[in-house]
C-alpha cells in the first residue's frame, strides 16, 4: 500500500487524462529528498507522479506547478525532457498539488566515475551532459513562453538572499563556516552578462540515458528552475569536480586521465565553445555559492527529518554532509580570495 489515497487519484485521473486510463499500480521511487516521486502503472501505460512533500512547508519550496509549466514550454522545443500529462492543483485530491508526466526508459547512474561504462563511453556521456546543459542555457525564454518564470538580473544575489532566508528558517545550530559564507558571498557578488533558464540542480543522477549509447534522454527534478544566471547553473555541475569522491557525483579522487572522465578544464572548455565564452573567470566563487546554496538545501532535509517528514529513507545519511560541505563552501571563497 502506498502513501497515496490511489482511489481519489484513480478518480482523479479518469477525468483529467485523455482515454481515461485504469490505475493498476502505484510505487514509490527510491532516493531524491525533496518531491516525492512515484511510477504510475495503468492499463494505457506508465507514467510518473511528482506531488509537494507531507507535512509543513518552507515557503516557496517544492513548486511542482513550476515544473509542470517549465516542462510544458520545454518539451515542443525538442529539448530532452519528459512529457508532461497532466497538473492537479486541488489539494483535496492526495494533499497535495502534483503533477503526472511520461516515464522515460533508460538508465540514470548514481557514481558520477560511471564504473560500469567503458572508458570511451564514459567521456561521451560527459560530454552529452555538457552539451545538453549548455543548449539549455541556449533557449531564449521568452520565444517558448517562459519570459516570466524569473527574474533575469541580479540573480545570484536573490538566490543567496533566499537560501539565506531558507537556511535560517531551517536553521538547527550555528556554523562557523555558513555564517562566513552568509557575510561574504552578498560583497563579492560577480556582475552577471546574460540570463537564461536554468535547471539549479544539474548533476549526473538528474539524467535519464539512452540504454545503448551515451545520449541524455530526459533532463529530471526541475523543482529550482528559473531564469538567471547560466554560470551559476553550470559550476553546480562543475563544482563535481572539485568534490571528494563519494560514490556519487563527487570527483575530485578520481584518476580522470584513467578512466576517461573529462577534466575540469575540459568541461569548461567544452561549455564555453558551445556558448560562446572566452573563459570562466569567477569559477571558484561560483563554487563557494553553490555550496552555500546546497547547505540551505541539506539545512531543509534536515528540518524536515527532525519534524518526521522527509521524504527519502537516505535523507540521514544526506543531512551528515551538511557540516563537510559547509567547510568546503568557505575553502572555495578562501580560494576565489575571502579572507578569515
Amino acid at each position: 500500500m502506498s502513501d497515496l489515497d490511489e482511489e481519489a487519484l484513480a478518480r482523479w485521473m479518469r477525468g483529467s487524462i485523455p482515454g481515461g486510463p485504469a490505475l493498476r499500480t502505484v510505487d514509490k521511487f527510491a532516493g531524491g529528498q525533496s518531491n516525492p516521486t512515484y511510477r504510475i502503472g495503468t492499463a494505457g501505460g506508465t507514467y510518473v507522479l511528482r506531488r509537494k512533500p507531507f507535512g509543513r512547508l518552507l515557503p516557496s519550496a517544492h513548486a511542482v506547478e513550476r515544473e509542470f509549466r517549465l516542462m510544458s514550454a520545454l518539451h515542443p522545443t525538442g529539448f530532452p525532457v519528459p512529457r508532461p500529462v497532466a497538473l492537479c492543483e486541488d489539494q483535496a485530491v492526495i494533499g497535495s498539488a502534483f503533477y503526472l508526466m511520461e516515464m522515460v526508459e533508460g538508465r540514470t547512474f548514481w557514481d558520477g566515475t560511471l564504473p560500469a561504462l567503458s572508458k570511451a563511453d564514459r567521456h561521451a556521456c560527459y560530454e552529452a551532459m555538457i552539451d545538453t546543459v549548455a543548449a539549455l542555457h541556449s533557449i531564449d525564454p521568452r520565444t517558448v513562453g517562459l519570459g516570466d518564470f524569473g527574474r533575469p538580473g541580479k540573480y545570484v544575489a536573490r538566490q543567496v538572499d533566499r537560501w539565506t532566508k531558507q537556511y535560517r528558517a531551517a536553521q538547527t545550530e550555528d556554523i562557523p563556516e555558513v555564517e562566513k559564507l552568509i557575510e561574504w558571498l552578498p560583497s563579492t557578488l560577480p556582475e552577471q552578462a546574460d540570463a537564461s533558464i536554468i535547471h539549479g540542480d544539474y548533476r549526473i543522477d538528474n539524467l535519464i540515458f539512452a540504454a545503448d549509447r551515451p545520449q541524455v534522454r530526459a533532463v529530471l527534478d526541475w523543482e529550482l528552475a528559473t531564469i538567471g544566471d547560466p554560470l551559476a547553473d553550470f559550476a553546480y555541475l562543475a563544482m563535481c569536480w572539485v568534490m571528494p569522491r563519494d560514490g556519487r557525483a563527487g570527483l575530485a579522487d578520481v584518476d580522470l586521465a584513467g578512466t576517461g572522465v573529462p577534466t575540469l578544464e575540459e568541461i569548461v572548455a567544452r561549455y564555453c565553445a558551445a556558448t560562446g565564452r572566452s573563459g570562466l573567470p569567477d569559477l571558484h566563487w561560483y563554487f563557494a555559492y553553490n555550496l552555500f546554496r546546497a547547505v540551505g538545501i541539506i539545512q531543509g532535509i534536515k528540518k524536515r527529518v527532525i519534524d518526521g517528514n522527509a521524504s527519502s529513507p537516505q535523507a540521514a545519511e544526506t543531512v551528515a554532509r551538511l557540516l563537510p560541505i559547509a567547510r568546503a563552501g568557505w575553502m572555495q571563497a578562501r580560494i576565489a580570495g575571502a579572507s578569515g
